[in-house]
């Protein structure tokens, strides 16, 4: 019998993802280890190998579909001796949006009604007022036909504003003097032409007379949406703030990158916030800790979280012993970390885990700001840009220094105020005493 391919768990809390681009093609010959398609979950797109050796028979799931459960069929693989004449029916195509093939399975049976009345076909598919396409399943335009409703004047509530079966049968057709008196900015959003720009998934709509963009969530922005709301509603957060001189660390940083010119490595401030934090949570080894429900883990290693925007969202890609590391060992691999996550190509070990988080808006010119605890890590330390300042000095003359803010967000289930203040002096004197971080 010819062999499903299923759609794979391509990480542990995966659930579904899209098929991005299939790499092979009907016909196609395929060995153990050949790449077969590019999968989107809702952090990177990871490419999916082949386990057997074989033919693909038949591509069940076509490039761009989205929402595709994990160990649904995406395609048959054909074994030496099969055709594609042993395919059954069972292996249909999967093109199909699922919301109308659940209504498919759904439509019940009249028995007031012949059966060949059951193989009507839909009615065609309507158009608003200004020629525009009206999207209704074939389902909910039998139902809309048979009670005669108008489907202009019904809010879609499947994939961009398709109308389904539930939309209609709870509608009722509007009498004669009711359609007319109607006002028109009680219909439902009408589409108008595509604007122009890169992405297919930004429609341009009217609503009373106002333009709008309705941009569709993938699965990046709605995990971010879902933890981060969770985060926020369910982590007790508090807040430390303090200002960090950097003059000895950037006059350090510049004698190092000076004598590692020659190797081709340049530091970062950013190096050094990561490094700091790191030899803190050894410092500080009660903060290096995560929630676990019922239980606090403290960590012996530190594993520093990292945030990184990309397009649409960001990744935390996590630097694992990195208290172990030396500066330019830890730059190097955020470099490559940091490229691999704007290419959405990180394997999902590379962005969990840790227990502490560093989110840097300095190079965007942001003074301060406060960070949302990233669960489960105990904290976040939000770096803003490094500004010169007038500071009062240790023999009371005012003199000039560039200062960073620092405001570190916690997690109070995890560590309290004063274990706290006491892990963000550590970072304080970290990154104020730079020679001592390569002690």
């Amino acid at each position: 019998m010819p062999t499903e391919i299923l759609m794979p768990a391509l990480s542990p809390t995966m659930e579904e993802g899209t098929l991005a681009k299939w790499l092979v093609k009907e016909g196609d010959e395929v060995n153990s280890g050949d790449l077969l398609a590019e999968i989107e979950t809702d952090k990177a797109t990871m490419e999916f190998e082949a386990v057997d050796e074989g033919v693909i028979g038949k591509i069940l799931v076509t490039e761009g579909s989205e929402g595709v459960k994990v160990n649904t069929p995406i395609a048959v693989l054909l074994a030496e001796g099969e055709s594609a004449d042993d395919i059954g029916e069972s292996a249909g195509t999967s093109d199909a949006a699922p919301a109308e093939k659940k209504e498919a399975a759904e439509a019940p049976e009249s028995p007031k009604e012949p059966a060949r009345a059951e193989a009507k076909p839909a009615p065609a598919a309507p158009q608003a007022s200004d020629g525009s396409r009206i999207f209704a399943s074939p389902l909910a335009r039998r139902i809309a036909a048979q009670k005669g409703l108008d489907l202009t004047r019904i809010k879609g509530s499947g994939p961009r504003g398709r109308i389904v079966k539930s939309d209609v049968e709870g509608a009722t057709a509007a009498k004669p003097a009711e359609a007319k008196q109607a006002a028109p900015v009680a219909a439902a959003p009408v589409a108008a032409p595509a604007p122009v720009g890169p992405s297919a998934d930004v429609v341009l709509k009217t609503y009373e007379g106002r333009e709008f963009q309705e941009v569709k969530l993938d699965g990046m922005r709605k995990t971010i949406a879902a933890r981060l709301t969770e985060a926020k509603q369910t982590i007790p957060h508090f807040y430390l703030r303090r200002d960090i001189k950097l003059d000895a660390l950037l006059k350090f940083r510049s004698q190092l990158n000076k004598q590692l010119e020659a190797r081709g490595v340049k530091l970062s401030v950013n190096d050094f916030i990561i490094k700091a934090v790191a030899i803190a949570l050894q410092q500080v080894p009660e903060c290096n800790s995560v929630w676990a429900g019922d239980r606090v883990l403290q960590l012996k290693p530190s594993d520093v979280a990292v945030a990184v925007a990309i397009e649409g969202g960001l990744f935390t890609p996590v630097l694992k012993d990195a208290e172990m590391k030396s500066l330019s060992a830890l730059s190097a691999e955020m470099k490559d970390l940091a490229a691999r996550a704007r290419d959405r190509k990180l394997a999902p070990h590379e962005y969990q885990g840790g227990t502490f988080a560093i989110s840097n808006l300095g190079m965007f010119g942001i003074d301060n700001f406060d960070a949302i605890v990233n669960p489960p890590h105990a904290g976040i330390l939000a770096v803003g840009s490094g500004v010169k300042k007038p500071v009062v000095g240790e023999d009371g003359e005012l003199t000039v220094a560039t200062i960073m803010s620092a405001s570190m967000s916690v997690d109070h289930r995890v560590i309290d105020g004063a274990l706290g203040a006491k892990l963000l002096q550590a970072i304080v004197e970290n990154l104020e005493n730079p020679m001592t971080m390569l002690a």
